[in-house]
C-alpha cells in the first residue's frame, strides 16, 4: 500500500486557500482600480496558477509513494 505524504497534502490545501483568498481580495479592490477588467484578468491568472499548483501538490500527496 502507498504511503501518503501529509506535508504535500497540507501545502496543497494551503496553496489552494491562498489562491482563493488572493482572488477574493482583488475582486474586493477592483472597483477602486483605474482598469478593473485588467486587474481581475491578471489576478485570475495568478490565482489560477496558485490553485493549479496546490491541486497538483494535493494529488501527489494523496497518491503517495511506494514503501521501500
Amino acid at each position: 500500500m502507498r504511503k501518503r505524504n501529509p506535508v504535500l497534502i497540507r501545502l496543497g490545501i494551503f496553496a489552494i486557500a491562498v489562491g482563493a483568498i488572493f482572488f477574493a481580495a482583488m475582486a474586493w479592490l477592483a472597483p477602486q482600480s483605474n482598469d478593473p477588467v485588467e486587474l481581475m484578468r491578471i489576478a485570475g491568472q495568478a490565482a489560477g496558477v496558485a490553485v493549479g499548483l496546490g491541486l497538483a501538490m494535493l494529488l501527489l500527496g494523496l497518491v503517495g509513494k511506494k514503501p521501500a
